[in-house]
C-alpha cells in the first residue's frame, strides 16, 4: 500500500509530506493502539454516553486503519465519530473495517490533517482522541483548534506522550494551560479535562 505521510514519517525524510509503501501488516504493527488503549477509550465514551443528555460528538485525528475508530463509535450509534485521516488508501482499508463490523455512525475526513482540521465548526467535541503527528508543533495545533470546543465534560486524549521529548514537552505544556482543570498521565496515553469542579491536579495512573 501506498500512501501519503504527512507526519513524523515525513519529518525524519525533511520533508513535508512522503510518499511511503508499506504493508498492511506493518502499518498495523507500528500504529495500532493496544487493546488496553482502545478498551480505555470505549469506557470513556461509555461514561459520556452516559452523562451528557445529548449524542457525543467525537473526534479522532489520525484514522490508521480504523479499529481505533471502532472503539470509539460502537458504545452508541447515537454518537458521532469524526475521524481524520491523510492517506487515502489507508482509510480506504478503515472504512472496509468499519462495513465489515457494521458500523455506520463514523464519518472520515481524509486529507492533510494540517488543512481538513481548520473546517472543524462543532459547538462542542465531547471527546476527542489526538494520534496524527506526533511533533511538538502539531499537538499543540491540533489541541488548541479543538480546544474552543471543550465544554464541562469533555474529555481529550492525548496519544504517545512520552514517544519523545517533544511530545513529553507539547504534554507538559497542555497540562499548564488556564483552560485544563486535571489531568491523567497514563504513561501511553494522557487524558486531560476541563470541568471547573476537579481539584487542580496531574495525577498518574499507568494503565
Amino acid at each position: 500500500m501506498s500512501y501519503t505521510d504527512y507526519g513524523t514519517g515525513a519529518r525524519v525524510r525533511g520533508e513535508k509530506a512522503a510518499v511511503v509503501t508499506r504493508r498492511v501488516a506493518d502499518i498495523a504493527r507500528r500504529h495500532l493502539e493496544s487493546p488496553s488503549i482502545g478498551q480505555l477509550l470505549f469506557r470513556l465514551v461509555n461514561y459520556l454516553t452516559g452523562v451528557s443528555q445529548e449524542p457525543l460528538t467525537i473526534v479522532e485525528l489520525g484514522t490508521s486503519l480504523g479499529i481505533t475508530t471502532a472503539y470509539l463509535a460502537t458504545p452508541s450509534e447515537r454518537n458521532t465519530v469524526q475521524t481524520y485521516e491523510g492517506a487515502e488508501d489507508v482509510a480506504d482499508a478503515a472504512m472496509e473495517v468499519w462495513r465489515e463490523l457494521e458500523i455506520r455512525n463514523i464519518v472520515p475526513v481524509i486529507g492533510n490533517i494540517d488543512e481538513t482540521l481548520k473546517q472543524y465548526k462543532a459547538k462542542k467535541t465531547d471527546l476527542a482522541f489526538i494520534d496524527a503527528n506526533h511533533t511538538y508543533e502539531a499537538t499543540l495545533r491540533y489541541f488548541r483548534q479543538l480546544l474552543p470546543s471543550a465544554v464541562q465534560h469533555s474529555i481529550y486524549v492525548i496519544d504517545d506522550i512520552h514517544h519523545s521529548p517533544e511530545m513529553e514537552r507539547a504534554w507538559h505544556e497542555i497540562q499548564a494551560m488556564k483552560e485544563v482543570t486535571s489531568t491523567i498521565d497514563c504513561y501511553h496515553v494522557g487524558l486531560v479535562f476541563f470541568n471547573k469542579h476537579y481539584i487542580r491536579k496531574d495525577y498518574r495512573m499507568r494503565i
